[in-house]
């Protein structure tokens, strides 16, 4: 009988033990009340500002960040018909125009809501025995009707993500000669640009547990 209920209480412990861990480990969810009762439809993405030593940041990732954003459900001003308007108004630089007010972006572009982006890291990143290419971003969603942030967040992305890796064997030499043939071949190849576009899916894909809402052009519209 003691024995039986040794391993009851076994049991019981490894049932506790195993939900502590589940709930130690579940994803970071977002409050997205002021998102929902926002109901966006059109977002207008801003060039994000780049806090990086590559001067190609900003429009590899601008580039790429409309179209998650799109398949998502919503419409999205087009970057070229942004920077015009922009540039025609003086403002040239992602710092200048993120610093517009967002009652003055609502009034020009017509958009409900603006993506604010931050680039913190783009390019090669360079150690002992690899060599990867990161690009990693941090995002915010404005209303521009009330300027309340309704939903943020964070996503980064390696070349190794894109497979392709080069092996020469060799040991530690050859590991640090194949660190050098990676670090030049992602420069000619600007792999960069690709990382960006995989951060930026992490970053404004809609439907994930940190992601955006569905936007009204989907059919999945208030699935979530």
């Amino acid at each position: 009988m003691t024995r039986f209920l040794s391993l009851k209480l076994i049991a019981a412990l490894s049932v506790l033990f195993t939900l502590t861990a589940c709930v130690t480990h579940a994803p970071r969810q977002v409050d997205y009340t002021a998102f929902r009762n926002s109901k966006p439809s059109t977002i207008l993405v801003l060039p994000p500002i780049n806090d990086t030593a590559d001067v190609n940041a900003t429009y590899g990732m601008l580039s790429q960040m409309t179209m998650p954003i799109a398949e998502g459900g919503y419409y999205v001003v087009p970057v070229v018909e942004m920077e015009e308007t922009f540039k025609h108004n003086g403002l040239t630089t992602p710092t200048d125009i993120q610093g517009v007010a967002p009652d003055k972006l609502r009034s020009i572009f017509g958009a409900d809501a603006a993506v604010y982006t931050k680039i913190t890291q783009y390019g090669s990143k360079y150690t002992v025995i690899d060599s990867t290419t990161v690009v990693s971003a941090t995002a915010k969603l404005v209303d521009l009707r009330s300027g309340d942030t309704l939903w943020q967040g964070s996503a980064s992305a390696t070349g190794k993500e894109l497979g392709g890796n080069v092996n020469v064997g060799g040991g530690l030499i050859g590991a640090l000669v194949q660190a050098a043939v990676k670090q030049v071949a992602h420069t000619l190849s600007d792999e960069s640009h690709d990382v960006a576009g995989l951060t930026s899916r992490k970053l404004l894909s809609s439907g994930g547990a940190d992601g955006l809402l569905y936007g009204p052009r989907s059919p999945k519209y208030g699935t979530d």
